[in-house]
């Protein structure tokens, strides 16, 4: 809290996402702090399918992390037990299913993330760009399908082939070693500025290139503390969901 009793500015930041109808931003959160509902339209099952649900799902965790209570939506009558077990694989939080659950719960702001040129609903539209990939590679390491759908911000086409994945899984090893290997050293507050480069790229229109251009830099950056590097690498981990503390304590 400031001296003049005002919460300090990026208490008050906000989650902005371009609108596909107009090409505007718009706040994803409710002005006075309600509900934010979140309605993931798939049109079947398929790798593009998976990248909606992990851009709702992204949508869910930078919000929650700004202090706005989310209700996430599957609208999706077709392949339901494939998209959730895939949806599951992936990390992704589970989603509800009808509408009447959001009942009583206050003023609610609703954005629709859809593929482009796919469904059309009424109200603010979060368009995913397509993956080009035939069906989810069963055999990947999902984590690693995880961040190699996340290289890219969401408008952007992806092509998911054996060398994105390949890149993905190696940097998930190496990062996994080197957060197991920073908790081993007294904890250090993350920089400020590092906080606020982070919640910066994420609230831009969820800037996950961005996020993880941050932890590239941290990674490597002079002068600040390994405790340090790894509180920052827990932090965003918390958007991403990448599951980067998961080889705490196991031998090097």
């Amino acid at each position: 809290m400031a001296a003049d009793g005002r919460a300090p500015a990026y208490a008050r930041s906000v989650l902005r996402i371009i609108d596909a109808r107009t090409g505007e931003p718009v706040d994803a959160a409710p002005a006075r702090r309600g509900l934010t509902r979140i309605e993931a339209h798939t049109d079947g099952f398929d790798v593009t399918a998976l990248r909606v649900l992990l851009v709702a799902d992204l949508l869910v965790r930078a919000l929650e992390l700004g202090g706005t209570p989310v209700w996430a939506l599957l609208d999706e009558d077709r392949q339901r037990s494939e998209l959730r077990a895939g949806a599951a694989a992936l990390g992704i939080r589970p989603f509800e299913e009808g509408r009447d659950a959001a009942s009583g719960l206050g003023e609610a702001q609703v954005l629709h993330v859809v593929r482009e040129g796919g469904a059309e609903p009424d109200g603010v539209r979060v368009a995913v760009a397509p993956v080009h990939s035939e069906a989810p590679p069963e055999e990947a390491d999902p984590v690693a399908l995880r961040l190699a759908l996340l290289s890219r911000r969401r408008s952007v086409p992806e092509r998911l082939d054996a060398t994105a994945l390949g890149e993905a899984h190696d940097t998930l090893v190496g990062w996994r070693r080197a957060v197991a290997a920073w908790a081993q050293q007294p904890s250090r507050p993350i920089p400020d500025e590092v906080r606020t480069e982070l919640r910066t790229a994420w609230e831009d229109d969820l800037d996950v290139p961005g996020v993880l251009g941050v932890l590239r830099w941290v990674e490597t950056a002079p002068d600040l503390p390994d405790g340090a590097r790894f509180e920052t690498y827990a932090y965003a981990d918390r958007f991403l969901g990448l599951d980067l503390t998961r080889d705490l304590g196991t031998p090097a």
